[in-house]
């Protein structure tokens, strides 16, 4: 544990579904200690357990497989607006992007936000954390913290689409050079919560072509990530991103087929190893919520599949398979790429983005 101290937290936005996540994705952490949950003005003041139940039918909304820990049952759960961001050391955010932008920064003043909302994403001083992929981009958090005269700062995660694809291609583009990626994503209905567009009656027997504003956030966050930070701002990468974003009826786990034409030549056996190969300095940290290897890549071509692949290491890993040359592209190599919406791509994610920034010393 960094500075032998654990941290104390908070989760915003706690009775959602990206907040049920965080709850598991901390219950027993070593290094952080849940202080308070907090949610709308609808649930502040009831325990945890009560604000998830229906009060005319008694039914619970709790959406993940986990039980709810027994810990956090009885928690008391706090109005947003009034959390005491002074009793705290980090505070994570689950919020939607409008209540996102008014809340997040009022506690930025005083601590770190770590936030899965997409409210802050694309401003200059604002990075896009994926574990293990872009960290050499934290000294912006210093930019950001006296551009704005805050002590603590806002990190957000990116969307859950652009999470398997950007750090699969972090280790092509460090090792071979980009010019051009198109991907199609088959995305898991999680991923939508349990807005319109995916009842049973839409996704059952269909495939969903179109998600809103999806493939916009993946193209401009795919380029952020994968940028450079140079003289006190993210330089976004030089590179055509193209995103075709669909909704399949699988339950968990967006799986992509991605296509990218290189400024190198390489053969599928060099790309397997690179993905093989990548993250060790990462991983050599032993973060609480790091996955043992960054990539798992399969040459058995059926794989990965959302329901044999998904929660390999927590939900943590990156899997790869059907690695091979694109002869319609110049360098060209395509593979298929499956990454945890829920976990990964959301509060694990954040998580562990929160870990490397604590012990690399942002977070004390």
């Amino acid at each position: 544990m960094p500075n032998n101290k654990r941290l104390s937290a908070a989760v915003v936005g706690a009775t959602g579904i990206a907040g049920q996540q965080f709850i598991l994705a901390l219950d027993n952490h070593p290094w952080f200690e849940m202080r308070y949950l907090a949610a709308s003005e609808r649930s502040a003041g009831k325990s945890y357990i009560d604000a998830l139940t229906d009060e005319k039918t008694k039914t619970l909304r709790w959406y993940c497989n986990e039980p709810i820990p027994e810990n956090m049952k009885k928690m008391k759960v706090l109005q947003a607006e009034k959390l005491p961001v002074d009793d705290l050391d980090i505070v994570f955010t689950a919020l939607e992007s409008d209540a996102a932008k008014v809340l997040e920064p009022m506690y930025a003043q005083k601590k770190p936000v770590i936030s899965t909302a997409s409210a802050f994403r694309y401003e200059e001083d604002v990075p896009i954390f994926i574990p293990g992929v872009n960290m050499e981009q934290a000294d912006i958090i210093n930019v950001q913290k006296k551009k704005r005269g805050w002590k603590g700062f806002i990190t957000p995660i990116p969307n859950c689409t652009t999470t398997g694809l950007a750090a699969s291609l972090k280790p092509l583009q460090d090792t071979f050079g980009i010019d051009t990626v198109i991907m199609t994503s088959m995305q898991a209905i999680s991923g939508a919560g349990r807005s319109p567009g995916v009842l049973a009656l839409d996704i059952t027997d269909n495939v969903i072509p179109y998600i809103h504003n999806e493939e916009d956030k993946v193209e401009k966050e795919t380029k952020k990530i994968l940028g450079q930070y140079l003289e006190g701002k993210i330089i976004p990468a030089a590179i055509k991103v193209s995103a075709t974003c669909t909704r399949v009826g699988v339950l968990d786990g967006h799986t992509e087929t991605v296509y990218v034409s290189m400024k190198k030549d390489a053969d599928p056996d060099k790309v397997k190893k690179t993905f093989k190969n990548y993250g060790k300095d990462f991983l050599s940290m032993k973060l609480p919520s790091s996955p043992p290897e960054f990539f798992v890549v399969h040459d058995d071509p059926m794989r990965p599949q959302p329901r044999l692949d998904r929660d390999l290491y927590g939900g943590m890993a990156v899997v790869i398979g059907r690695v091979r040359k694109d002869p319609a592209l110049p360098n060209g190599i395509k593979y298929v790429v499956l990454s945890h919406n829920t976990k990964i791509g959301a509060a694990k994610g954040a998580v562990n983005v929160a870990e490397w920034l604590y012990k690399k010393g942002y977070i004390s």
